[in-house]
């Protein structure tokens, strides 16, 4: 019986990616999606949401 914490092996690889980004291919449509929505002008579109991480209410 150990008496410490034992933590994870450097060399254990993962199933899966670290992030969604890495599933996704450079060439993907889907990534012209992701520019143009970070393009929209929410606030103008009056998406309270938005506007309230803009002032750090969520």
């Amino acid at each position: 019986m150990a008496r410490f914490i034992e933590g994870v092996a450097r060399i254990q690889t993962t199933l899966f990616p670290e992030i969604l980004d890495d599933y996704i291919a450079d060439e993907n449509p889907v990534r012209v999606i992701d520019v143009f929505v970070d393009h929209l002008n929410l606030a103008k579109l009056d998406f309270e949401i938005y506007l309230a991480m803009l002032v750090g209410l969520i």
